[in-house]
């Protein structure tokens, strides 16, 4: 057993989520050059260097009628820092999208941990289909913190001593809660986007009600926010035809 103390490594509390757009190819011109090659063959290469405005009726098209393939030809890369417990929720969307999560096998992990701050509703009310999430009590908001806090040290701290006493990360990290910020790439293209955020907002214009953790909300929100900007048409259209994926 190593006689190396553990390093005093405090907690950090965070109730954020992060979304950073790292790379993309992701057009309305995409769109549309992969739906015309059905009936233009190689003259949809044409769409290239023509403004996909003049399209914008085809683009609806597709949207309404649910012809879903010609959105998948793009492609963006989101690295994402969020508690595990969104990533856990976020990879049952599989069809559509890669990933890769940093491990705890290979690092160790930093004790930085999710508390929600009052903007957090946190009383359910109703059963599972049926319920809604209201504003909690200022001793139920107390209460989360310091039980969250509390624990997220005594994990961390039960962690660190196992590291120090030689256990291997991939084992001692199984005292660590859900609770711990991770990172990952998070890869998808705008139809497999338009599913995650079919199930995982909430909105005005859906016409399919969606009841999504707020956590993995907060992350579709910041995705959502970065991909209206690179494909404003699909964006649109996807708004215009109540928010399902086609």
């Amino acid at each position: 057993m190593s006689d190396t103390p553990a390093p005093d490594l405090k907690p950090s509390f965070r109730s954020d989520v992060t979304v950073e757009l790292v790379k993309h190819s992701a057009s309305d011109t995409d769109v549309l050059w992969a739906a015309r090659v059905s009936t233009a063959g190689e003259q949809s290469l044409d769409e290239l260097s023509k403004d996909p405005e003049r399209s914008r009726g085809l683009i609806n098209y597709l949207m309404r009628d649910r012809h879903g393939s010609p959105f998948e030809h793009n492609s963006m890369t989101f690295f994402i820092s969020a508690p595990i417990f969104v990533f856990r929720e976020f990879m049952r969307h599989r069809v559509g999208w890669s990933y890769n999560e940093e491990s705890g096998r290979y690092r160790e992990l930093q004790p930085v941990f999710y508390v929600p701050d009052a903007a957090r509703k946190l009383v359910q009310r109703g059963r599972p289909g049926k319920y809604e999430f209201v504003e909690g009590t200022e001793e139920q908001r107390e209460l989360t913190a310091r039980t969250l806090e509390t624990t997220y040290a005594q994990a961390y701290d039960a962690y660190q001593e196992m590291l120090a006493g030689g256990v291997a990360r991939e084992v001692a990290r199984a005292a660590l809660p859900v609770g711990l910020y991770s990172s990952m790439y998070a890869t998808c293209n705008a139809r497999s986007l338009m599913n995650f955020l079919s199930l995982r907002t909430q909105h005005e214009l859906a016409t399919v009600p969606s009841f999504p953790q707020r956590e993995i909300e907060m992350v579709g929100e910041q995705m959502e926010a970065r991909w209206a900007e690179l494909m404003p048409l699909t964006y649109a259209a996807f708004n215009k035809n109540g928010r399902v994926g086609p």
